[in-house]
């Protein structure tokens, strides 16, 4: 990991960037959980939850919860739909100069998201987080998913050579300069959330890890498929591997601290 680029001045807003298809359910208590904290720990923010072509009542329940949470900036993705699309629509519509990328299912702890704030506000540039290191810890992950995270995990952090071990995870922070820095992205599906960590590093990006806690969501379907996002996966982290190691730098961060 790289040292905190201190010379950056503090965020100003944090924009807590969230996909959504079919989460009437979870939606209430998640926004809930986030606004409490955040006002709490007094950090200006903006939650855009991306309604990504639901078929429920999920943006009719976003309609009403902007009532009682005036700092809930949701939208419609109109299509193309996908969980990488939405990300990035959301990313496009949302007004921070920081970010962070959350479930709607509430598997991410808001108290975590709030360490993130802190981290950016130290000069990093990235705050990752991991639920396999010491302090972290995961709540009711399936027994086969888990397995296929860790190998996954595993293979990225050798092919990489980094110390980062929960890269697919996709709570993570960003300064608004990485997610500019990082673009064009080229994923649609569930491999944004390699894509863009991967990039950050591999473009000199600075970045500290934390540990986090996760739980597994209380209603509603998982919508990630592993049988479908293999070779997704696969090919955005060889896509990055290329570019770490045959692009010559043309990609790297221009050094603007100083």
């Amino acid at each position: 990991m790289n040292s905190p680029a201190t010379a950056l001045a503090p965020p100003t807003l944090f924009s807590v960037i969230i996909p959504a298809r079919d989460e009437e359910e979870s939606l209430p208590v998640t926004i809930a959980a986030i606004d409490k904290v955040f006002q709490r720990e007094g950090i200006p923010h903006e939650i855009v939850v991306v309604d990504d072509g639901s078929t429920d009542r999920t943006w009719e329940v976003l309609n009403g919860l902007k009532k009682n949470y005036p700092s809930l900036a949701h939208v419609q993705n109109p299509g193309p739909h996908g969980f990488g699309r939405a990300i990035i629509y959301g990313l496009n519509h949302s007004q921070g100069d920081a970010v962070v990328i959350m479930m709607a299912d509430c598997s991410d702890d808001p108290e975590d998201a709030a360490k993130y704030w802190l981290l950016l506000c130290q000069g990093y540039e990235c705050a990752f987080g991991s639920r396999f290191v010491k302090g972290g810890k995961v709540h009711d992950y399936p027994r086969l998913k888990l397995l296929v995270n860790r190998l996954a995990n595993l293979f990225i952090k050798s092919l990489f050579r980094i110390p980062l071990n929960d890269t697919t995870n996709a709570f993570k922070a960003y300064r608004r300069s990485v997610i500019d820095g990082c673009r064009p992205f080229l994923s649609p599906h569930f491999n944004l959330t390699v894509e863009i960590p991967l990039k950050a590093i591999v473009r000199g990006f600075s970045w500290e890890t934390i540990p986090i806690t996760w739980r597994n969501r209380q209603f509603g379907e998982a919508k990630l498929k592993i049988k479908e996002m293999g070779s997704r996966y696969f090919f955005i982290c060889m896509y990055v591997w290329l570019e770490k190691y045959f692009s010559r730098g043309d990609y790297h961060r221009q050094d603007d601290r100083l």
